[in-house]
């Protein structure tokens, strides 16, 4: 009897190995290296810098011999200008840091390495549904993620974010039932502490709407803590969004159709509209199409420039498709 419970003992350790054996290889980090194409001009064959209330600083055109490269989501900055975090919509996690040239111009990114993201349970979902990462943002030793198709926003731990599971959820505030499979709370980012919103974090749909065709969205705490609506222009959809540091929020959006292609435009909305129940909208800063070099663009943040202006840099997400491109353009904000 003694054989047959020892034997039955080391089986079930086994088992549990073996359950445990494709976590550890899930969670392995891989480097990406990065072969970049630097560009100056926003409209090929074009020397104009100024589009709109911006002004066109310079791009960059990446790929990898990574597979895994691809599907970029959301990007944010850290304090330095240069380290980043961005999602993939994979649900990988993407971490590294931008490279600029001797004038200050991006020309490539280094110390690019991907790690797949982990789910409440500690384990990496079978299903692109179950981790469809589509926006994040970094606030007081945490990094904020929100997830399409399965609506939710999750919260992980900084440092730490890439091999954790994500130390709570936040309510969003918004109806479940209201949120599109598909175009769900692309965006999530944190405010300023010094702005209205007191380093609240805020979400906006993509494509969900009311039945005025007002996006949904939400200030998920803090003093203004509550539901709000952003006015949709057709065609375009909302793909994410970064405050100024005066508190505005500024909102990227992107439009497509068989016809008309794609496009893309940037629209800032005054930090001190938003509270709960209101229907903001605001000036375009931006808009563009094929005819500039962009593609699908998904991902905006503001950094610090060195000439003390704030610089928008937007990067794009290739869908991981021999047809589109891997995108990262910077534009400063003329006063």
């Amino acid at each position: 009897m003694r054989h047959k419970s020892s034997g039955l003992r080391i089986s079930v350790v086994a088992a549990m190995l073996m359950m445990l054996a494709p976590l550890s290889s899930m969670a392995a980090e891989v480097d990406a290296p990065i072969e970049a194409r630097a560009f100056r001009e926003f409209k090929a064959g074009n020397p104009a810098t100024r589009f709109g209330a911006l002004e066109f600083v310079g791009g960059i055109e990446y790929t990898s011999s990574n597979d895994l490269l691809g599907g970029v989501s959301g990007i944010r900055f850290r304090p330095d200008g240069k380290s980043f975090v961005a999602v993939l919509d994979t649900g990988h996690w993407m971490t590294g840091a931008i490279e600029r040239d001797g004038q200050g111009h991006l020309s490539g990114m280094r110390d690019v390495r991907i790690r797949p993201m982990v789910d409440a349970s500690g384990r990496e979902p079978r299903s692109k549904g179950d981790i469809d990462a589509e926006g994040v943002t970094l606030r007081d030793g945490e990094v904020i993620v929100s997830f399409e198709r399965r609506h939710r926003v999750d919260v992980y731990p900084d440092p730490g974010f890439e091999t954790s599971r994500p130390k709570r959820t936040l309510n969003f505030l918004i109806p479940l039932r209201e949120l599109r499979a598909n175009g769900g709370l692309e965006t999530v980012v944190a405010a300023p502490e010094t702005s209205p919103l007191s380093g609240a974090i805020v979400v906006v749909a993509e494509k969900s709407v009311d039945d005025e065709g007002n996006f949904y969205a939400a200030i998920l705490d803090g003093p203004r803590k509550g539901q709000f609506k952003v006015k949709r222009h057709d065609p375009f959809d909302i793909t994410d969004g970064a405050f100024l540091p005066d508190g505005d929020l500024l909102l990227l959006e992107r439009s497509f159709s068989l016809l008309g292609g794609v496009g893309m435009r940037i629209r800032r909305i005054d930090g001190d509209s938003l509270k709960p129940g209101a229907l903001v909208d605001g000036d375009m800063l931006i808009e563009a199409d094929l005819g500039q070099q962009i593609d699908n663009m998904e991902g905006i943040d503001v950094v610090a420039g060195p000439d003390g202006v704030p610089h928008l840099i937007v990067v794009s997400d290739d869908n991981h498709s021999i047809f589109q491109r891997n995108l990262m353009l910077e534009f400063r904000l003329n006063p």
